[in-house]
């Protein structure tokens, strides 16, 4: 878990980018309706669970910095018994004094008498431009007279670009159960008629083991489904002799996994299958060797499309040379989507890739991202030969960026041609 120090150290670091005079506003999310009088459930927002590690809707966090010092404030919904008796209980304001190092708090409901007090002499105000229309308009009631408004969101992804060892913990966690979970899914997969079973297997692991949330909406999908990159009707029969693609992780703590794992249907590999799963699988190992401090997303990208392309071209799947095949990106057709993206908070984490000035943000240590590579031959694709026509093939882990290389914590999800077939 992350201790209230951590939290805390967060903020603190957060004021040091901040200028003098300044107050920062940052919200909770709200309830969002699923239909007439019913919510989904509450999911925190990512930014102010970073420096809070709240989970309660109708909350904020104030930072005021001033040439004094900085203060920080952390406003809760009131304990209300009758309330509590409907929705569940609240820590309340005199709970969260005992809980949170700020300095002090207060009733949400107080936040606009709080607002109008501490925006006297601010010169610049920063909150997130992303907020729903009602909290910005009470944002803007206060703050007339600020000459200087600037989007809070952006510091703050930037700093959740290095993960902590708190962090990394967590995120071993949730993939230790979405590994209990594929693996699941691979013993079941002969016995299920439909997607929607393996889907039900998968997410019975993530409950039972703590996990009360996916990361994002489970991908079930078998034969030529898998050939729509965001499929998650999951609501078809599974074709015979056919791979199943699935891209499901868990989110513990709020701390995402992500993983692809692609199985045959019916235990085995037809020979055109195995042909492309070794292809994307040892394009995937490649590129999860290649991870190391200074290394650019973009190099990952480029080798990964170089490789795939040449596979393409053995397989006679792409004609002619390499060179032009990759100058007129023929692979593109197969391969659309980028190797990989950053993980955290989010599964597809809401942190920067380049720099305000544009230029790209290389490896470091502490951060985390996927490697996914893919192929994806529709089975109306005429141009491909028959033998691979309907195939969808990825593979993903989670890599850790460390001191002089990666680590690879998803190592033991099974991948290899012989542990996903039976």
């Amino acid at each position: 878990m992350i201790s209230e120090k951590e939290y805390a150290d967060r903020r603190k670091k957060l004021c040091d980018s901040l200028e003098n005079n300044s107050l920062t506003i940052l919200f909770s999310n709200s309830l969002k309706q699923r239909s007439n009088d019913t919510e989904y459930p509450f999911r925190q927002d990512s930014n102010f669970y970073y420096l809070t590690g709240f989970k309660e809707d109708k909350s904020a966090l104030i930072l005021c910095k001033t040439k004094g010092g900085v203060f920080s404030f952390l406003f809760v919904y009131k304990k209300d018994p009758i309330e509590e008796m409907w929705n569940g209980k609240r820590l309340g304001v005199e709970d969260a004094k005992k809980r949170f190092l700020v300095d002090d708090v207060f009733e949400y409901d107080t936040l606009h008498v709080s607002l109008k007090k501490y925006m006297k002499n601010v010169t610049t105000l920063y909150y997130d431009f992303g907020l729903d229309y009602s909290k910005v308009k009470l944002v803007k009631r206060y703050s007339k007279e600020i000459y200087s408004i600037k989007n809070i969101a952006k510091k703050v992804q930037k700093m959740r670009l290095i993960k902590s060892k708190a962090e990394i913990k967590l995120m071993e966690h949730a993939i230790e159960i979405t590994k209990e979970a594929h693996h699941r899914a691979m013993e079941k997969a002969k016995g299920c008629q439909y997607e929607y079973e393996l889907q039900a297997e998968i997410e019975y692991i993530f409950k039972k083991k703590g996990a009360y949330s996916d990361a994002y909406t489970s991908i079930v999908a078998s034969g030529n489904n898998a050939n729509t990159l965001h499929y998650i009707n999951n609501n078809q029969s599974i074709p015979k002799n056919s791979l199943i693609l699935i891209d499901a992780g868990c989110e513990y703590e709020y701390y995402a996994s992500d993983i692809t794992r692609t199985i045959p249907s019916h235990g085995f590999f037809t020979p055109a299958q195995k042909e492309l799963y070794s292809l994307v699988l040892d394009v995937q190992k490649k590129i999860i060797k290649m991870i190391q401090p200074k290394v650019l997303r973009s190099e990952l990208q480029k080798e990964s499309e170089r490789l795939l392309c040449k596979g393409l071209i053995e397989l006679g799947i792409l004609k002619g040379s390499l060179k032009k095949a990759l100058d007129k990106k023929k692979h593109k057709k197969y391969y659309p989507h980028g190797i990989g993206h950053w993980m955290g908070l989010d599964v597809h984490d809401a942190a920067p890739y380049k720099t305000k000035k544009g230029k790209e943000i290389p490896l470091k240590k502490g951060m985390v991202l996927t490697i996914e590579p893919a192929l994806y031959i529709d089975e109306n694709d005429m141009s491909a030969p028959k033998k691979y026509r309907g195939i969808g093939i990825r593979i993903e882990d989670n890599i850790l960026v460390t001191e002089n290389g990666y680590k690879n914590l998803s190592q033991g999800i099974k991948k290899e041609l012989d542990e996903v077939s039976c």
